[in-house]
């Protein structure tokens, strides 16, 4: 299959496993697979969950679901972008998925504005944003993309994923993170600040994250969690 819409498909059956344990420790009620592909962690995740939705914008790779899955009740083939998809649509949820590299910010945002309908999110991202993600305040990975994540869930990288493990491989290593959504942020308390947009630098960033009130320059701005995640679906 020609590789289309930057993907890049996971075949290493271990990866796999290791994905779908990490993503559902035991057991599931809901998740949600977000670029479900030609369907091998689908598979993974349909054993360990009582109901998958599984997103796929590709209409080919929606062919191969419904005819590979012809049958299964416990899967929702969900055949749209999920950048146009509203993930609180069916409830409370585990999020997971392969995601395209060119959209995992605007995923992550999506996923995060969940809110307490997210219970627990695990991805597999390129590494180098993987460690901007749960990057830790001073270090050079720090930014942006670090206090987005962070204002909003715990972040941990679990493992990594070489090249080797993709069809067609990709020129850049992959990581797998996991978030845990945190409680509403209280504003009174924790007194974050937000730079007002996502080109702010790493150095701005960090003086929003780190002090109240901002430093001079760092053109910073206090949202609702909400608005901090991107607009509503």
């Amino acid at each position: 299959m020609p590789q289309k819409l930057g993907q890049h498909f996971l075949r290493r059956p271990a990866t796999l496993e290791k994905i779908a344990a990490a993503a559902i420790p035991e057991h599931a009620a809901q998740v949600i697979e977000i670029g479900a592909g030609e369907g091998v962690l689908t598979e993974k995740l349909l054993e360990r969950a009582d109901k998958v939705y599984a997103i796929e914008v590709d209409p080919e790779l929606v062919a191969r679901l419904m005819l590979r899955f012809r049958g299964e009740p416990k899967l929702k083939i969900v055949a749209q972008d999920v950048l146009a998809t509203d993930l609180t649509q069916w409830g409370r949820a585990v999020v997971t998925g392969n995601l395209p590299y060119y959209i995992t910010s605007p995923v992550i945002e999506r996923t995060l504005a969940m809110g307490k309908l997210l219970e627990r999110a695990v991805f597999l991202i390129q590494k180098e944003v993987a460690e901007r993600i749960t990057a830790s305040p001073g270090t050079r990975d720090y930014g942006f993309l670090t206090v987005a994540t962070q204002l909003h869930a715990t972040s941990k990288m679990l493992f990594k994923v070489p090249p080797g493990a993709f069809s067609p491989p990709p020129r850049v290593d992959s990581a797998v993170i996991r978030l845990d959504p945190l409680p509403a942020p209280n504003w009174a308390t924790r007194r974050p600040c937000w730079p007002s947009s996502a080109s702010a630098s790493s150095r701005s960033a960090r003086r929003c994250a780190t002090t109240w009130p901002p430093s001079s320059g760092a053109n910073c701005s206090m949202p609702s969690p909400r608005q901090a995640c991107g607009p509503s679906s």
